[in-house]
């Protein structure tokens, strides 16, 4: 990292080659570096290291704890493309990180919160994430708890959820609910027309040939295979909701 990294790798603050391009870590809030003290040695990190990687290079944010917004995220991905590196993902344990990087249009992972569980024994998650903001092509939101877009999922956008999956709008793009192994949460669109849908281990594809009349619809899965139904039969079938 040159001369200028000794005191922001002391700090937490470096650059990780990966096989698919690089991670930036940096401070997380509880070391009590503020932004506008980071910010600097951000640049600094950037600036005064000599490129060992080609142009265009994806970056991965891994941002821990540190609350950032679409502002922050604006000037980090104006800075990395000077260095000829792209913003690709942000890795975060904020919600509001989640929410800003989802809406900017870059990838989101958040890890899962510390093992808890409901009184029933199925395992709490964390707390759903709401999307207020259209998911753009190339883009990926990875949640361990359920996720809500307000707006569209667009063809190469692609949501992923240990929860359920709600999308007030147009599902055009890819659905895991359950990504880890539980096949009782389900995907809600009100226009189902996905490139693929997955519950826990469980793969379906939109028929060739839609219905004209779209209507609100809820993918389940039940007895091996991925039903798709129209929510109100949904909701008539499983009252009181789905995941008991």
């Amino acid at each position: 990292m040159g001369e200028s990294g000794s005191l922001g790798t002391l700090l937490g603050l470096f650059l990780e080659p990966t096989e698919q391009g690089i991670r930036l870590h940096i401070p997380p809030a509880q070391t009590g570096l503020d932004w506008s003290v980071l910010w600097p040695l951000v640049e600094q990190c950037l600036q005064w290291t000599t490129p060992w990687w080609p142009p265009d290079t994806a970056v991965e944010l891994l941002a821990l704890d540190r609350l950032l917004d679409s502002r922050h995220l604006h000037d980090l991905a104006t800075l990395l493309r000077g260095r000829g590196l792209i913003l690709a993902r942000v890795t975060t344990d904020r919600r509001q990180t989640a929410v800003a990087a989802a809406t900017a249009g870059y990838s989101v992972e958040q890890p899962p919160p510390p093992q808890a569980t409901w009184s029933n024994g199925r395992p709490a998650g964390a707390p759903p994430l709401y999307i207020r903001h259209t998911v753009r092509s190339g883009a990926e939101v990875n949640h361990p708890g359920t996720v809500v877009v307000w707006g569209d999922v667009n063809p190469g956008g692609r949501i992923v959820a240990q929860g359920d999956i709600f999308i007030w709008g147009h599902l055009r793009g890819v659905a895991h609910a359950g990504c880890t192994g539980d096949g009782q949460r389900f995907i809600l669109a009100l226009r189902m027309d996905p490139t693929q849908l997955r519950i826990a281990g469980h793969v379906a594809r939109p028929p060739a040939n839609p219905a004209p009349d779209a209507c609100p619809e809820v993918a389940y899965q039940t007895a091996g295979q991925i039903q798709i139904v129209p929510a109100w039969d949904f909701v008539k079938s499983h009252p009181g909701g789905y995941a008991e």
